[in-house]
Parts: C-alpha cells; structure tokens; sequence
C-alpha cells in the first residue's frame, strides 16, 4: 500500500471510516526534511498495509486541518485512532520509532 493523501474535504471521513490506526504526517513541498521523511514512510505504509494507514497532509493547501490540530512545525506526525489523535512527534523519525507510535496507538497505550 502507498500513502494517501488527505485534504480538507476527505479528511474527517476518512479517519472516520478507519478501522486501523491513521498516522498523518503534516508536511509541506518547501519542506527539507519532509522530502527526507517521504521515503521512510512509503516503506512504512507497505510494511503496515493492513494495519495501519499512512496519510499525508500539505499544510498550505489544507491549512484550516493545520490550525485545527496546532501544526506549528513540519513535519509533524499524528496516529489517530478511532478518529481522534493519540500520539504525535514533531521532526523527523526513524521507521522504527513510526512503527512504534502505531502500536502504541493499536495497544492503546498511547500518551500524548
């Protein structure tokens, strides 16, 4: 699976029809180190197909999500479960540390 994206007009739907975990990743084009992360979470999206769902936000052209959930820094990485945000990070991550935001979100041992 690839990552999808989400824009104002889908986004509340499709985390409400998830029936896994969502990690979002708030990026923008002009952005170095979310053209850095873009690949980490392509291997991450196929990696977790079936168990997660890896969507990504452009915050200038959905800057009303961005405000709605403080986006005060690119990237920032959010795990919606259930529709509402469990765990996030700001900057960068390892695959390894994403992964583990989406168990902790599975397990529901998530803190924000």
């Amino acid at each position: 699976m690839k990552t999808i994206d989400l824009t104002s007009d889908n986004f509340d739907q499709t985390l409400a029809d998830a029936t896994v975990p969502v990690l979002v990743d708030f990026h923008a084009e002009w952005c170095g180190p979310c053209k850095m992360l873009a690949p980490v979470l392509e291997e991450l999206a196929a990696d977790k197909d079936g168990e997660a769902i890896i969507a990504k936000v452009d915050i200038d052209a959905a800057q009303d999500l961005a405000a709605r959930f403080e986006v005060r820094s690119v990237p920032t990485l959010i795990v919606f479960k259930d529709g509402e945000p469990v765990v996030g990070t700001r900057g960068g991550q390892p695959k390894a540390a994403l992964a583990a935001m989406i168990e902790q979100a599975t397990n529901g041992t998530a803190q924000s």
